[in-house]
């Protein structure tokens, strides 16, 4: 053969034709399998009578014919193999196949001599006359049993192969295939045909681009509502999921839904079509639209809840007003207990806890946040008669008068240190059970108690906030700490310093600085970047921080030689933490965790390891949980260490490969589908490090990160440092990065505050501003019509301007009303 016809027969589809004999490998979370097949026919050249291939099948049956289109490819470790990127159910169309398929295991209880009779009576085009009319099954004199039998196994068997053959079809990955058939099930390929948008509102992993080129396939217009509001959901979902926050406006929307069709056709979207879909969404309240802010339903309904929750707590009347001088007396006992004077703002704060349903106290470090927080536990204690060292040795947490709770597992062990008593993750605390399920889907424990003292308040988002204060009662009394300063929420929102701004609920601001002496310069550090700028000493040498000059090349090395310099002072690797802003680059995350893994943990003869992705995991290895996983007690951003690797063996009797992790003596199994829930943790993001602190952190900082600089990215990453920080990279970087203020996040729960706790000033005042802003807009908007330019912006339909009922030609609302169009 010549390469001019080699050639012609790659470019060709390739399939081979075969009997399954065995199935090597099948994944737990997805379709994808390893298996064994008899070649039957092949349109390229095979010379074995077995070939192995992989690809995402359904219900393969042992010894059934399959018919798998793809190629040949040659993997590194198995040689050649054969993937498929779909398949057929060879379906038996002989007296001998048919037979042997009806008395298969497909179909309980149906015997050979049943078979027989099934294609005597139907012939060899049984099968496919049962799928197109499965109540033809009563003619075949069999019990009613078997007829049931019969006609749900040809229903199953075909209907599921069916189903992931079509999502193979249109391109889908093994574990994208099942996400969709577990949501839709038989329905799958029904929802994809009417409206593949769908997709990207309900399943992780597919976009608005993917779900347009199905569409494109299958032949909906371009200005179609469908494919319409398909972009006007993808454009919510990216403001409030990718970016923070709670609402759009209706110019974003309206703007970046028109960018996006527009990108996907390269067909021009009149701006009113957009407009038109926000309304009839709206009206079959699909989402929460007023002129000012577009939601997403859930998150709409979560501030709103927020606001009403905490006016409910706040405004309890049932509420203790102690004495001053009856609390002063008992303060100055806890003194001398604690070996502590309070000062009058510390004081102040503890009092005003005490007396408040529902209190705030932020502060930055070292200003004394954890001090006040013992205070005010002992001081409760002993004004209500608890025991706190009963609650100490208590060893069931779920009945306890003072409860604790920190949004991850590290803020919550922290917090145990600090107080001595039993501190939960919120998760834990509600019970929530899953793996990242929606929160407003749990089943949720109602708590009880008589104080709630949440830490770390600021990484809390709107749905979690919401889903608290649900389970909260009336009579209980809630204070919520954290630093104002640092990384707001992951999730959409800014529920803790929208509380602080709202000026709805009593609060203290700590700035006084008490945990610093004459060596220590890091919370100085801290404060100065929270107030925009860096020290004139940044770059000098001090007893707890130091710079070291460096370009993001040489970053690696660099680090390389600062741990190797801790490790030989007899110092703990556990004790060192990196952070970085971003994953990628030479600096990046993922680069210096192979860096430290080959310093501190690197491959040994007779050292068990995996691979998982790009990654590799070793016994020793520190490791990072990215999930929640409440039933086994571990959580996103919860900090482990690899103490096992076993690997699957039949001579040792080890059903399957498992990773053994000890998160702080808590042992946790991962068994190979749940690999991915791990990642190396020498570095970290410092979004991943909040509500931790660390003995020494080394913090790289290169223009390279630029697009993820922020004055309170690097105030989270400074602060977590307990006694050492080394500063790697330029100079130019830190003071960028000190420069730029993050933009607020848009959230409405502050005007849901206001209206909540009817603070009318404030609400008029809002819109007071909202009606001077439309002038503005009108009169620039009319100034355009008067220069001639007479076009509908967006600026004139959101001022009030524009005849809502315009291009209507008549039709009134209550047409709508008549006549509802299809969703």
């Amino acid at each position: 053969m010549n390469n001019t016809q080699q050639e012609l027969i790659q470019n060709e589809q390739q399939f081979v034709k075969g009997r399954v004999k065995s199935v090597f490998f099948q994944s737990n979370d997805s379709f994808y399998k390893v298996i064994l097949i008899s070649v039957k026919e092949t349109n390229f050249d095979w010379k074995e009578h077995t070939i192995t291939v992989t690809g995402d099948f359904a219900n393969l049956q042992e010894e059934n014919e399959y018919r798998f289109i793809g190629h040949v490819v040659d993997h590194p470790r198995y040689g050649k193999q054969f993937k498929a990127e779909t398949y057929e159910v060879d379906v038996p169309d002989t007296t001998e196949g048919l037979v042997h398929y009806f008395s298969s295991d497909k179909f309980p209880g149906i015997g050979k001599k049943s078979a027989e009779r099934i294609v005597k009576i139907l012939g060899d085009d049984a099968l496919n006359l049962l799928i197109q009319d499965p109540e033809r099954a009563q003619e075949l004199g069999l019990s009613s049993r078997q007829a049931q039998t019969l006609i749900e196994g040809v229903k199953d068997n075909n209907q599921t192969d069916t189903i992931i053959i079509g999502l193979n079809n249109y391109g889908f990955s093994s574990k994208i295939s099942a996400r969709i058939f577990a949501k839709y099930h038989e329905k799958s390929l029904t929802v994809i045909n009417e409206n593949p948008y769908q997709l990207s509102i309900d399943i992780d992993g597919i976009g608005f681009m993917k779900a347009d080129q199905i569409a494109n396939q299958i032949g909906i217009k371009d200005d179609s509502a469908v494919r319409i509001r398909g972009a006007i959901f993808q454009v919510l979902s990216d403001f409030c999921y990718e970016s923070g926050n709670t609402y759009a406006t209706s110019r974003q929307v309206i703007e970046n839904a028109i960018t996006l069709l527009e990108k996907g056709r390269q067909t021009a979207i009149d701006p009113e079509i957009v407009a038109d879909q926000i309304i009839e969404l709206e009206k079959k309240h699909r989402i929460v639209a007023d002129q000012q802010h577009i939601y997403v339903r859930r998150l709409y309904h979560a501030e709103h809840g927020i606001a009403n929750k905490l006016y409910t707590i706040a405004t309890n009347q049932d509420q203790k007003n102690y004495d001053e001088k009856k609390l002063a007396k008992i303060l100055r006992r806890i003194e001398r207990h604690l070996g502590i004077q309070y000062d009058d703002v510390q004081q102040d704060a503890i009092f005003t806890a005490l007396n408040s349903r529902c209190f705030l106290l932020t502060g930055g470090p070292g200003t004394g946040k954890t001090t006040i927080i013992n205070g005010i536990v002992a001081m409760f204690a002993e004004l209500n008669g608890i025991d706190l060292k009963q609650i100490q040795q208590q060893k069931d947490d779920s009945h306890l008068p003072i409860l604790l709770a920190a949004p991850t597992g590290r803020a919550a062990k922290r917090m145990t240190e600090t107080t001595g008593l039993p501190a939960r993750t919120i998760h834990r605390l509600l019970g929530i059970n899953g793996h990242d399920e929606e929160l407003s889907e749990s089943k949720v424990t109602e708590l009880s108690g008589d104080l709630l003292i949440i830490d770390e308040t600021s990484m809390v988002d709107t749905e979690l906030m919401d889903v608290l204060l649900g389970a909260i009662p009336y009579n209980m009394q809630v204070i919520f700490v954290g630093d104002k300063d640092q990384l707001p929420s992951v999730g959409p929102g800014q529920v803790f310093a929208d509380l602080l701004e709202s000026d709805q609920l009593p609060k203290k601001e700590l700035t006084r600085i008490y945990r610093q002496s004459d060596d220590s310069s890091i919370v100085e550090l801290s404060h100065s970047i929270q107030q925009g700028q860096l020290p004139t000493d940044f770059t000098q040498q001090h007893a707890d921080r130091s710079f070291i000059a460096c370009n993001a090349f040489q970053v690696p090395d660099v680090l390389e030689q600062v741990v190797k310099l801790w490790i030989s002072k007899g110092n703990l690797i556990d004790d060192l933490q990196v952070l970085a802003p971003m994953y990628k680059g030479v600096a990046g995350i993922d680069s210096l965790n192979n860096r430290m893994q080959a310093i501190v943990n690197p491959a040994k003869h007779g050292r068990k390891e995996v691979q998982v992705n790009q990654q590799v995991f070793r016994i020793g290895d520190r490791v990072l949980q990215l999930v929640n996983d409440p039933e086994h007690n571990i959580f996103n951003g919860d900090i482990g260490k690899v103490i096992g690797i076993d690997l699957k063996s039949a001579k040792n009797h080890i059903p399957a490969d498992k990773i053994i992790v000890d998160f702080d003596g808590n042992e946790v199994g991962y068994e190979k589908r749940n690999w991915n829930q791990l990642t190396l943790a020498y570095c970290m993001s410092i979004h991943k490090s909040q509500g931790g602190e660390f003995p020494l952190i080394i913090l790289p900082m290169v223009r390279q990160f630029s697009r993820m600089f922020a004055r309170n990215l690097l105030y989270t990453a400074v602060s977590r440092a307990k006694q050492k920080l080394i500063l790697l990279g330029e100079v130019d970087a830190f003071e960028k990065s000190v420069s730029i203020v993050s933009s607020n996040r848009q959230t409405g729960l502050k005007e849901m505050l206001w209206e909540a706790f009817g603070d009318h000033e404030k609400v008029n005042l809002l819109d007071e501003t909202d009606s001077e802003d439309e002038i503005e807009t009108a009169k620039s908007d009319e100034q355009e019509t008067n220069q001639g330019l007479n076009v509908l912006t967006n600026s004139l339909i959101e001022s009030g301007k524009i005849d809502p009922m315009i291009g209507m030609n008549g039709i009134q609302p209550k047409n709508f009303m008549e006549q509802k169009p299809k969703v």
